[in-house]
Parts: structure tokens; sequence; C-alpha cells
């Protein structure tokens, strides 16, 4: 892979060189690689092919939770969210021990290995929010909650610069990766002050389906405004 210089940027293919755009600019590579069909039957690829398998369900998986989870990543993910979120998922497919290698699964695997993902990783929740909160999920009665204690926001939260309030968001989601479906439920604080006062308590209860054996996940956020003033 090689990047453009120089004040044209091309798009498009000559010859056996591709010129395209990607997150990281300007870029061009060599055309190349083996023919589909040969891939598709030929059994030195048997490998490739699992492989590809698992990297489409772990595709679809992640577009599921991104779906699910909607409503609170509009203004909260990074351009490099669906590849890194991708990857994570496979390494989840991956862990499943018990299915054979090209039908592993999110189902099988270790969905445990999504906690902590950062769907912004330019705004990283750890290194923003700095106020300990509680996550509980409970699978009997469908409750995905997460209470905050009262915290003084400007210790306990590392704003950008020209912040004067923030609020706090969270989702709850019942996913069913067979049947692509899911259940969500979301919770917002209402927009707080930025300063030395101490908030009040924040409790949120997102529900889904009780006893469900779905996998379930918690999604916790803050979002920043800037009040405007009158000239």
């Amino acid at each position: 892979m090689a990047r453009q210089k120089g004040i044209f940027k091309i798009k498009g293919t000559i010859g056996d060189v591709t010129f395209y755009k990607s997150g990281d600019g300007y870029l061009v590579r060599e055309k190349g690689g083996i023919d589909a069909k040969r891939i598709a039957s030929d059994p030195a690829f048997q490998r490739t092919r699992e492989n590809g398998s698992e990297f489409g369900w772990a595709g679809k998986a992640g577009k599921m939770l991104r779906t699910a989870l909607r409503s609170l990543l509009l203004n909260s993910s990074d351009h490099r969210m669906v590849s890194r979120l991708t990857q994570t998922i496979m390494k989840v497919i991956q862990a499943d021990l018990t299915s054979p290698r090209g039908l592993r699964n999110v189902i099988d695997g270790e969905a445990e290995l999504l906690l902590g993902f950062e769907f912004n990783i330019r705004g990283k929740l750890g290194t923003t929010l700095f106020a300990p909160y509680v996550p509980t999920i409970d699978r009997v009665t469908g409750e995905i909650k997460v209470d905050i204690a009262s915290f003084i926001p400007t210790n306990m939260v590392v704003a950008p610069s020209g912040t004067t309030h923030f609020k706090i968001i969270s989702g709850g989601a019942e996913i069913d990766f067979e049947n692509e479906t899911f259940v969500t439920d979301n919770s917002e604080t209402a927009i707080l002050p930025w300063n030395a006062i101490g908030t009040a308590i924040i409790s949120h209860t997102n529900t889904v389906t009780p006893n469900s054996t779905k996998p379930l996940f918690l999604a916790l956020g803050i979002e920043f405004y800037q009040e405007a003033t009158e000239l």
C-alpha cells in the first residue's frame, strides 16, 4: 500500500493499479489476488473458506449490535469503529470450542470479550468519566441497569474545551443473532451543568425480555454540550 502525494488526488483503476480514498487519506495499491472461483472450490482453500464464513458472521453480528445501539452511537463513534468491532467479534467467534471451524458463532463463543469495548476510540469512556458506576444485568427480570452515585462534574468528568453541560446515556440490548432480531431500551439524564456542584444520584433501568436466553448487553456513554451565548 502506498500513499498518494501531490495536488491532484486520483480515484479509480489504471491498468493494474487502483487509486482510492480511505480513512487514512488517498492510497494506491496494485491489483492482484487469486481467482474467486478457485477459492470457492479448490480443497487447498478450505481454511480460507472457513475463515471467510466466520468473518461474514462477525460482520453480520457487529451490524446487529450497532443497529440495536444506533441511537446511542449517532454522536459517539469513530470512523474505525466498525472494523474494530468486527475484529473483536471475530475473537468472540474464535473462542467457540464446540462448533467446527467455519461454523463457529457468537452464541457459542465468548461474548464477554466485548466487555469494555470502546465505540469511540478518540473519546474513551474510561478516560472521560471517572465517577464510579455499578452495572447490573438481571436476566430474570430483564432489567439492565447502571447506577452512579452523586459526583462533582468538574472533578469526575474530563470535558472538551468549551463544555458547559453534559448528559449520561445508557442502553440495554437483547440480541437474537440467529434470527437477526433485537429488543432495546435506552435511558438518559437531563442535560446537566458541568460545574462544581454535586449531581443527584443517577439510576438507569433499561428493560428487555424477562428470562431471555439471548445475549444481553449494556452500553454507557456521555455527551457534551456548549451553551450558546447571546451577543
